[in-house]
């Protein structure tokens, strides 16, 4: 692995109008690494990614990508790069293989059609049909052309959405094998789990800038604790819950309102979870629900934004 960075922007700043999608934006991405760009629809990845692709042109800023600038369509650059878009359509009776030829023919150089096919698992299914194929054997043939090229960097966007279990575990063992030869990844999901596994770093998006940076182990111990405890009140009995006196209850370090769902973060689940239903029964509350997990991004971006990673 180099020093050089394999993306690199300052300042970045894209308009549609009167609205502001990327804010100054900041970010480096070292080569060789996964990295994962998280936040809400509507918090400025899209934009974000596609400049970073060529496709988009910021209104200020810097980009640089694997050393190089875009000008013009830079297909020397293009070369360097596989992008995967969140769905692809391909021609229906075209072969598997076929399809493959014709990204792979789009490169100088790059891995062989067999290869491709070994690679993303789909060499039983070179002469079918794409017509015949199921939805992450799709999903796969368009990370298999993104591959043709075998880019230095390659972009997925939201690679596992739609995806049964089973599709989505092979997809990561992908690009698990990518980041073994020593490839770079910039990733975008919704799911936290494949961030937690895939990323060696993720970035939090949120209104066009970066919230919070690091790996994903980083990013939930700066919540303090490691478990979270959930619960919720019916509407009559909303009003005798409160942040301050949920703050106060042992071992809790923050408290986040959802709607009618309280969520605690705390370091120690068995005290902390007793308290609060002596605290609540003392007021003549009951929750209607209460449930406990190991804090998760999701739960960091919770902490940060109100929100959760999947709201609009």
């Amino acid at each position: 692995m180099n020093n050089h960075p394999a993306l690199l922007c300052r300042g970045l700043i894209k308009h549609y109008g009167d609205v502001q999608a990327v804010r100054g934006l900041d970010l480096e991405i070292r080569a060789g690494e996964c990295f994962g760009l998280l936040g809400p629809n509507g918090a400025g990845k899209t934009t974000t990614v596609e400049i970073f692709e060529g496709l988009r042109t910021a209104d200020a800023g810097d980009v640089e990508v694997l050393g190089d600038r875009w000008r013009g369509d830079n297909l020397a650059l293009r070369a360097r790069l596989g992008i995967q878009l969140q769905e692809t359509k391909f021609p229906e009776k075209l072969t598997v293989a076929e399809v493959v030829g014709l990204f792979r023919s789009f490169y100088p150089r790059g891995l062989t059609v067999g290869d491709v096919l070994e690679l993303v698992s789909l060499r039983d299914k070179a002469g079918a049909q794409v017509r015949t194929l199921s939805g992450g054997q799709k999903q796969r043939l368009s990370l298999g052309c993104a591959l043709a090229g075998d880019p230095e960097l390659l972009f997925l966007d939201e690679p596992t959405t739609g995806l049964d279990p089973q599709s989505r575990r092979q997809t990561w063992e992908i690009v698990e094998g990518l980041k073994a030869r020593g490839r770079t990844v910039l990733l975008t999901t919704h799911y936290m789990e494949e961030a937690a596994r895939l990323c060696d770093r993720v970035a939090v998006v949120d209104q066009g800038t970066v919230i919070a940076l690091g790996t994903p182990r980083e990013l939930i111990a700066s919540l303090g604790a490691e478990h979270v405890v959930e619960f919720e009140v019916g509407d009559g009995a909303a009003a005798g819950v409160d942040e301050g006196t949920l703050g106060a209850l042992p071992t809790v370090e923050k408290v986040v309102r959802d709607g009618q769902v309280w969520r605690l973060t705390v370091r120690e689940v068995h005290r902390a979870v007793a308290a609060l239903l002596t605290s609540l029964a003392e007021r003549g509350i009951e929750p209607t629900a209460l449930s406990t997990h190991h804090a998760t991004l999701e739960d960091v971006f919770m902490a940060l934004t109100g929100r959760r990673l999947r709201d609009g």
